[in-house]
């Protein structure tokens, strides 16, 4: 048997009072109003539209973007800029995750950030490509993977933590993650299904882990510069020291740098 996480964590959501948009009729068609949706949100919460490359990769030394990795339980398929928010690496890890245990294989990213001077002809002039925010998912040729991952994020864009869309031409779903929202999604799913059972799959023992180390924050260092300092990823430090979606970090500060 397998405990599914979102399942489990609707049913927490429920309990808090944390659905905004359950029992409306959901849709991955899209919409003029879905586009806006995402938009407003970008805008509100001050996502910078990144205009060139060069901007993409300044943003990702600052930390502000992170990195995809396709061998971090998901495939990577033609992405050009592997790079997206650090809740949107979270949100695709996580989904990674359960689609893995239902479907045996991995889950396919298609595109992260885009900057607005790589955007398609045919993009919205509204896209949140730019910012990071969004990614686009393969669509799964499995008649069972596909209606799997269609109610998935069917139930995700219920609690309002993001909006997807399955487009056609090509087809894939894109789905854009709304930080703060999501964030909070995913620690009261960590505290409502803590462990997921799998039957008949056995894993090695973990390996012992080193006790964490923290490092005192200097003037002009940045996430990015501290976890290439000691060997880790700027998502793995956000994640450690409960940084949410903030990437910002002050002089004297004391960080926890993850173990190993």
């Amino acid at each position: 048997m397998i405990r599914f996480r979102y399942s489990a964590t609707l049913l927490a959501l429920v309990a808090l009072g944390g659905l905004s948009r359950a029992g409306s009729a959901q849709s991955l068609r899209g919409s003029m109003a879905s586009v806006d949706r995402m938009y407003d949100h970008a805008v509100q919460d001050g996502l910078t539209f990144y205009e060139t490359t060069n901007a993409v990769h300044w943003a990702a030394a600052r930390g502000e973007l992170v990195q995809l990795h396709s061998d971090h339980g998901y495939a990577m398929r033609r992405v050009a800029f592997p790079y997206v928010r650090p809740a949107t690496l979270t949100f695709v890890e996580r989904l990674a995750d359960d689609y893995e245990r239902v479907c045996d294989e991995p889950l396919v990213v298609t595109s992260g950030v885009r900057p607005e001077s790589r955007q398609p002809s045919n993009s919205s002039h509204r896209s949140v490509h730019p910012t990071g925010m969004a990614v686009d998912l393969h669509k799964p040729t499995n008649g069972r993977c596909l209606t799997w991952l269609r109610r998935e994020l069917l139930a995700l864009e219920g609690t309002g933590v993001i909006e997807a869309t399955e487009e056609h031409h090509p087809a894939h779903f894109h789905v854009a993650v709304f930080a703060d929202d999501y964030m909070r999604f995913a620690r009261i799913q960590s505290e409502a299904n803590p462990t997921v059972m799998i039957v008949a799959r056995t894993s090695p023992p973990a390996p012992t882990k080193q006790p964490s180390k923290r490092y005192r924050v200097r003037e002009g260092d940045s996430l990015w510069s501290i976890a290439q300092q000691h060997s880790t990823s700027v998502h793995e430090l956000m994640v450690a020291n409960g940084l949410g979606s903030e990437t910002k970090i002050r002089a004297g500060q004391t960080l926890v740098i993850p173990s190993h």
